[in-house]
């Protein structure tokens, strides 16, 4: 018997999924390819965060005095606040994932939108906390005008706050990223479009937004609870 027919039977079911794409032998195949795709994503996610937090471990062994009196300026009950409000959304994110590897798709969706529930709450609390930064003047770089509002800082402030724009501000974009994904995976569910056959696209949600929560878990001490 040929290796052709003797793998034939195992890929009966493949060849039928409407899930399979075209350019893929079998579900397997398209599985494994997705999740190296999104490990090697990831991977450039990680190097470019990992420049910004250079930039800031520079700018902090540079001028630690103004950093640690800069960062006082920043709210750390609205950091605390998102730091449970993400870890929280990990938690319903990663129970959304089982549910589907359990072909649950009514309790997947529940998960997708109390996850999302949870990263709309974070986009605003950082709105109040930008609104306040703007207001008082802690902006980077030449929109820098604290001291007109009563504030002192020594040394270089705007560089700090041009840091912290420029970390929470990119991360606040992937969080943004996150919503309007996990929003798409919820449609494509209510579509009987996952099974517990065919999750991979909602596993890779899941990597993304952990590793979201993952980078400000870094952030949040870095920035907000500086020693």
């Amino acid at each position: 018997m040929s290796n052709e027919h003797a793998h034939a039977p195992a890929h009966d079911d493949d060849e039928h999924n409407p899930h399979l794409a075209h350019h893929f032998d079998t579900m397997g195949q398209q599985t494994a390819s997705a999740k190296l795709g999104m490990w090697l994503f990831l991977a450039t996610e990680i190097l470019m965060f990992s420049g910004l937090f250079l930039a800031y471990f520079i700018l902090r062994m540079l001028y630690p005095e103004m950093v640690l009196e800069a960062h006082e300026h920043l709210s750390k009950w609205a950091g605390g606040i998102n730091t449970v409000v993400l870890l929280t959304s990990s938690y319903t994110m990663a129970l959304g994932v089982r549910s589907i590897q359990l072909g649950d798709v009514k309790k997947l969706r529940l998960m997708l939108v109390l996850t999302i529930l949870c990263g709309c709450i974070f986009m605003v609390v950082k709105y109040f906390e930008y609104s306040a930064k703007f207001e008082h003047g802690m902006l980077p770089g030449k929109y820098y005008s604290a001291h007109l509002h009563g504030y002192e800082i020594d040394g270089l402030p705007h560089i700090f706050f041009g840091v912290y724009f420029m970390m929470t501000g990119l991360h606040g974009i992937h969080v943004a990223i996150g919503l309007a994904i996990m929003l798409w995976m919820f449609v494509r569910a209510g579509r009987g479009e996952f099974g517990a056959k065919n999750y991979v696209a909602i596993e890779n949600t899941g990597l993304y937004w952990h590793l979201v929560d993952l980078i400000w878990i870094f952030l949040f001490p870095l920035l907000y609870l500086v020693k």
